[in-house]
């Protein structure tokens, strides 16, 4: 017996994307629906990268449609990733649809190593990403991607970005000598910033993860008014001391009207390498608590574990270096869901509207 349009229609609308919990049809997937007989194709178009989950919406749509009657079903499943909206009055930068700002409000949780996993993953889920190691005073991201040497400047005034583990990035770090102290003003600081940013030649990424500077000083605030930053996630640990700073950063964006994308907490439970033995070091659930009372995502929680360190130190993140682990998962599922939450955010209509120019003839 044949399956009716309608009939197709009611079954994708009953069936739940695991990744944005919206059904196929109000979340705006499912399109192209043919039903001629009882055979259905269409194409499911994600908002988010989905390189390692394709396969299993593919399979989850097509049981769903052979299940209200189809006999045969092909679902296309792709992703398209779009530019959102950013602070009113700031422009986006050439070649960047979203940033994403990893911050905290306090050095030592381990905002860098989060940055840095969190970009590959979502260059491992198929997107084309950037980093920007905004720390002017500590930039490390140079030795957590494993690139040396100096980027190219072919015409004096804008930057190649280097490349590493498939990721454009830029720091001042590959302009300056390792053991050279930036001692530099505020001021200074955040010009170097909005020229690293601004001067670099981008290349069409659907992301940019901006590694923010610990704190929520003068530095911080004027990058979250200048900067076209489409969310932000907030690196924390458990201790109390830690959450009473990571709140600071999270207020700090609320009041600049950058949406919050969740925050991660890092360190959250030690497992000890001899035994097995598990012990929250750090205190248990504060990043939680601080989600419920601020009603902001808890995006995930990761161990205080050696190898994050030794890999990250080696040039080699735990995402590259070893993608089947268990953490290196949980970072994945951290990108996934922050690449939702942007793509839940209002789009961007800029780039539709025609640049007006005015002249005398």
């Amino acid at each position: 017996m044949p399956i009716s349009e309608q009939q197709a229609q009611d079954a994708l609308k009953s069936l739940i994307d695991p990744n944005t919990q919206k059904d196929f049809i109000s979340g705006k997937s499912a399109r192209n629906l043919k039903v001629e007989g009882d055979k259905v194709t269409l194409d499911v178009v994600l908002p988010y990268p989905a390189r390692m989950v394709m396969g299993s919406i593919k399979t989850m749509v097509e049981d769903c449609l052979k299940a209200a009657g189809a006999a045969s079903v092909e679902a296309n499943v792709t992703w398209k990733i779009v530019a959102h909206s950013v602070q009113k009055g700031v422009k986006l930068i050439p070649g960047v649809k979203n940033i994403i700002a990893v911050a905290s409000g306090k050095g030592g949780v381990g905002k860098s190593t989060t940055a840095v996993n969190l970009a590959l993953a979502l260059a491992a889920e198929g997107a084309s990403v950037g980093m920007l190691d905004a720390d002017i005073y500590g930039p490390s991201q140079p030795t957590m991607l494993g690139i040396t040497g100096r980027p190219e400047s072919p015409d004096g005034q804008n930057l190649e970005p280097m490349t590493g583990h498939g990721l454009q990035a830029m720091s001042i770090g590959f302009l300056i000598d390792v053991e050279t102290p930036m001692v530099w003003r505020g001021p200074m600081v955040t010009q170097a910033l909005e020229q690293l940013l601004n001067n670099t030649k981008w290349k069409d990424l659907d992301y940019l993860v901006i590694d923010l500077p610990p704190g929520t000083g003068d530095i911080q605030l004027t990058l979250a008014q200048r900067v076209p930053v489409t969310g932000a996630v907030i690196v924390t640990t458990p201790q109390d001391i830690a959450l009473i700073d990571a709140r600071k950063g999270l207020k700090m964006f609320e009041k600049v009207g950058v949406p919050i994308l969740g925050v991660v907490e890092n360190m959250s439970l030690h497992i000890c390498s001899k035994c097995g033995h598990e012990e929250r070091i750090f205190g248990e659930g504060g990043g939680e608590r601080m989600c419920k009372d601020y009603g902001t995502e808890f995006l995930g929680a990761l161990p205080l574990d050696i190898r994050i360190r030794e890999e990250t130190d080696a040039g080699k993140p735990t995402v590259v270096a070893e993608p089947d682990s268990r953490v290196a998962e949980i970072y994945r599922a951290i990108a996934r869901r922050v690449a939702v939450k942007v793509g839940d955010l209002a789009v961007d209509h800029s780039s539709k509207f025609p640049t007006i120019v005015i002249q005398n003839s």
